[in-house]
C-alpha cells in the first residue's frame, strides 16, 4: 500500500552509527529508525543474544510463562517507578493497553462515569484509532471518522489549562515528557510536576507517553525522572528492541491489578525473541556509566547544535529538546533540509512546526557529534547563501 513517501534510498548494512546503501556509501544515522535503534546497528550483544534465542525458542503462547519476559519485567519495575509490565509489540499497543488501563482502573474502583482524558495539543501517540484520536492531529485523523470520543485537548505545557478541562468524567491525564513528532518540544520539569499534584488531588491517573523519550534517550531511563515524579502508567518502545519489534506498558500495582485474566492480551507480545532483545538491551543500557555518558553526549550535541543555530540564524530559528532527542526549527522547509542533509550524508527526521529532528544512537560518541555538525554546517551555510 502507498502509506509511505519513501527516499530512494536502500540500505545494505548496518554497523554502529553507520549504515551502508547500495554502492557502498556510507550515512551518518542520527535518525535511528526515528529513535528507535538505541544501541545502534547491528550491536555484537544484541545480536548474539537473537542469535541464540532463534536457535531456541522463537515464540511461546501467553497461556504458558516465558522466563525472558519475567526476568524482563523485574528489570524494568527494579529500575523504575513500576510494580508490573505488559509487554506489546510497539508504542501504539503499549499507549492502547494504558488507555484501557485508565478505564478499566476507573469501572473496578466505582467510578465508571470517568473515562475522559485530558491530552495535549501537538501530541503523537500512535495510528490506531484510539491514538490518533488521543493525539489530534487533523493530517491523521482524515478519513478515520467517527473519532474516537473521550479526549479532551489542552495546550502543551498549561497547567491552567489543564485544571479547567477537569471535569465529573475526567480519568486520567496523558502527555509526552518530550514531545517528537509533534514538533520535538521538551516539558519544563515545574509542568510535569505540577500535573502529578493536580493528578493526585482530584484522583487522576497521570499516564506519560515515553515511545520516544524513554529508554535512555535523556540521559535516564526515562525522561520523566528528571523532573523527579512517578506516574502511575508510562508507554514505551522503539529504543526498549533497539530495532526489535518490542512495547511495554509500565504501571504502579493499584493500576495493574485490575487487568485481570481475560482483560487485555497480545498473541505476539513478550514473545521469547523479542524478551531476548529486550532484556539484551537492558544489560547494555543499565551497565555502569552507560547512562552518564548518554547524559554527557546529550550535553555536548546540545552545546554544538546551539552554537551551531548563532552561525546560521537565517537557517535556524530554534533548537529544542532534551537530550538525544533534538529538533532545530527552520526557517527553509524541513522536508527540504532533510533531503540536503541525506545527500551530503546525514540522516535526520522530520517533525511537525517544521522542525529537523535529531535522533542518534545512543552509543554516539562526540566524535560522531562533531561529524555530524560538520556536515550541517556547509549544508546551511549553502542554504543561506541560497537563500540571501
Amino acid at each position: 500500500m502507498p502509506t509511505y513517501a519513501r527516499a530512494d534510498l536502500v540500505f545494505e548494512r548496518g554497523e554502529g552509527v553507520y549504515l551502508f546503501a547500495a554502492g557502498g556509501r556510507k550515512f551518518l544515522d542520527f535518525g535511528a529508525g526515528v529513535a528507535v535503534v538505541s544501541l545502534g546497528h547491528c550491536h555484537p550483544h544484541l545480536v548474539k543474544a537473537l542469535q541464540a534465542q532463534a536457535a531456541t525458542l522463537w515464540h511461546c503462547s501467553n497461556l504458558y510463562r516465558i522466563p525472558g519476559q519475567e526476568r524482563l519485567a523485574e528489570r524494568l519495575v527494579a529500575a523504575s517507578f513500576a510494580d508490573a509490565v505488559f509487554f506489546s509489540n510497539s508504542g501504539a499497543e503499549a499507549v492502547e493497553c494504558a488507555l484501557k488501563m485508565l478505564r478499566r482502573y476507573h469501572d473496578e474502583t466505582g467510578s465508571p462515569e470517568r473515562y475522559r482524558t485530558i491530552v495535549t495539543a501537538e501530541a503523537f501517540h500512535g495510528r490506531t484509532l484510539a491514538t490518533i484520536a488521543a493525539g489530534g492531529q487533523p493530517k491523521h485523523m482524515k478519513g478515520f471518522d467517527p473519532v474516537v470520543e473521550g479526549f479532551d485537548r489542552v495546550a502543551f505545557g498549561n497547567l491552567n489549562e489543564a485544571r479547567a478541562a477537569i471535569g465529573p468524567e475526567t480519568a486520567a491525564i496523558l502527555v509526552e515528557p518530550v514531545q517528537g513528532e509533534g514538533g520535538t518540544r521538551a516539558a519544563p520539569d515545574n509542568y510535569l510536576q505540577g500535573l502529578r499534584a493536580m493528578a493526585d488531588e482530584f484522583g487522576l491517573l497521570l499516564i506519560l507517553d515515553e515511545v520516544q523519550s524513554g529508554m535512555g534517550r535523556t540521559g535516564k531511563l526515562f525522561a520523566h525522572e528528571w523532573a523527579g515524579i512517578r506516574p502511575d502508567v508510562v508507554a514505551t518502545a522503539k529504543g526498549l528492541g533497539s530495532g526489535f519489534p518490542v512495547g511495554a506498558t509500565l504501571a504502579v500495582e493499584k493500576v495493574a491489578r485490575v487487568m485481570t485474566a481475560g482483560s487485555h492480551g497480545s498473541t505476539f507480545g513478550g514473545n521469547p525473541l523479542a524478551m531476548a532483545a529486550g532484556n539484551a538491551v537492558l544489560d547494555v543500557m543499565l551497565a555502569d556509566g552507560f547512562l552518564a555518558r548518554v547524559a554527557a553526549v546529550g550535553t555536548f550535541l546540545r552545546a554544538e547544535i546551539e552554537a551551531l543555530a548563532k552561525r546560521h540564524p537565517r537557517v535556524v530559528a530554534e533548537v529544542r529538546g532534551q537530550g538525544l532527542l533534538l529538533g532545530l526549527k527552520m526557517h527553509p522547509e524541513n522536508l527540504a533540509v532533510v533531503k540536503v542533509l541525506q545527500e551530503s550524508g546525514l540522516l535526520v527526521v522530520p517533525a511537525g512546526d517544521n522542525v529537523v529532528r535529531l535522533l542518534p544512537p545512543l552509543i554516539i560518541e562526540n566524535a560522531h557529534v562533531k561529524e555530524a555538525v560538520a556536515i550541517m554546517d556547509r549544508v546551511f551555510a549553502a542554504l543561506a547563501e541560497r537563500a540571501a
